[in-house]
């Protein structure tokens, strides 16, 4: 969905005039957002092939059969020049949809690892832009086009961000800072890892902003009230100013979505991975993996968090020179302008 923002937002900027419609899963997050981004959306009935044995699977052949009556409904009316899927689970009925009516067509890849309705479709749209290197193992060589993955604008430019991050979460400006989030609705296992770890954090004389999510902020907060931590550990359930926690922080903890790790590289800070296994194809340890092999970030594994992220935290801030190096390999992978190339691509592709 950000991405898909971002890529909008630049077509904008390139060409005032351009009409955009998106085309989303209904109940799901992009029909909130989107609208708040200020575009028109259309839902799809649509959702995801779960790869267990499911209930839920009986009315798949129903959604996805209504859904690409649908998208070629929507491919008739509103007449697209391009149709640009990134991904969600509308991303496969419009595709398809656009290519039974011959119009152009661009995939934007987000993971390391590319995903199933993706690769299907590799061989019948016109471009596939990638976030990795090596991709041509999932798409034909000759589509691909390295662009990286479009980042919120906020998070391009910290520069002078680090006093305002200070004041706005309470921070001691003596101590070293440790960033824990875990996406918008949390991770157990980074949550259950920061509780066993605070009085090591603690300890150390570190501070901690710790992202939840909504379902763990209770009891985290009651944690955190512990005298011994002297208002040092900071709690929320949400983080809006996203760019002011990581402009304050020394050391990043994360998942490792695609999007986390484009704006990682981005942000150019010593990070700790922790890939959700719950995933599919297991895309998040292969984000985390293209990091480690670069030298560009450190990983703990899921189930490993309460024995070992708190010593990995505290190891990493006593050695300047391991941070200084992943901070340096993780901003060499930085792609900054990922959304303008993407749009400008995109244009290039209505002519």
């Amino acid at each position: 969905m950000f991405p898909a923002i971002a890529i909008a937002n630049a077509l904008k900027a390139q060409q005032p005039d351009i009409e955009l419609l998106f085309v989303g899963a209904e109940d799901r997050m992009e029909m909130e957002k989107v609208p708040a981004a200020g575009y028109e959306i259309i839902g799809l009935w649509i959702s995801g092939f779960q790869r267990s044995l499911s209930v839920r699977n009986l009315s798949f052949p129903f959604k996805l059969i209504h859904s690409m009556i649908k998208a070629r409904n929507i491919v008739a009316s509103f007449k697209p020049d391009v149709v640009v899927g990134v991904g969600g689970y509308a991303s496969g009925p419009m595709l398809k949809a656009a290519v039974g009516k011959g119009v152009p067509t661009l995939i934007q890849e987000q993971n390391s690892f590319a995903g199933v309705t993706n690769r299907l479709l590799a061989r019948q749209v016109d471009k596939v832009c990638v976030a990795y290197e090596g991709m041509d193992r999932f798409f034909p060589a000759d589509k691909i086009m390295l662009t990286g993955n479009p980042v919120r604008k906020d998070i391009l430019d910290l520069e002078g961000k680090r006093e305002f991050g200070r004041s706005h979460f309470g921070l001691n400006e003596q101590l070293k800072t440790v960033l824990a989030v875990g996406g918008s609705l949390g991770a157990r296992s980074i949550n259950e890892g920061m509780k066993a770890n605070l009085d090591l954090l603690s300890d150390n004389g570190l501070q901690v902003i710790w992202q939840t999510g909504a379902g763990y902020y209770q009891e985290a907060k009651e944690k955190a009230a512990d005298a011994r931590y002297q208002d040092n550990i900071k709690v929320f359930d949400f983080i809006g100013q996203m760019d002011y926690a990581y402009a304050v922080a020394d050391v990043i903890i994360s998942r490792a979505g695609a999007i986390a790790v484009s704006e990682l590289c981005t942000v150019g800070k010593p990070v700790i991975l922790v890939p959700s296994p719950y995933v599919a194809e297991d895309h998040q340890t292969k984000n985390a993996m293209a990091l480690l092999d670069k030298h560009a970030a450190l990983m703990v594994s899921d189930s490993d968090t309460a024995a070992d992220l708190g010593e990995m935290a505290v190891d990493l801030l006593k050695d300047a020179e391991r941070s200084a190096q992943l901070s340096e390999q993780i901003l060499k992978l930085a792609r900054v302008d990922a959304a303008d190339v993407i749009a400008g691509e995109i244009l290039k592709m209505t002519q």
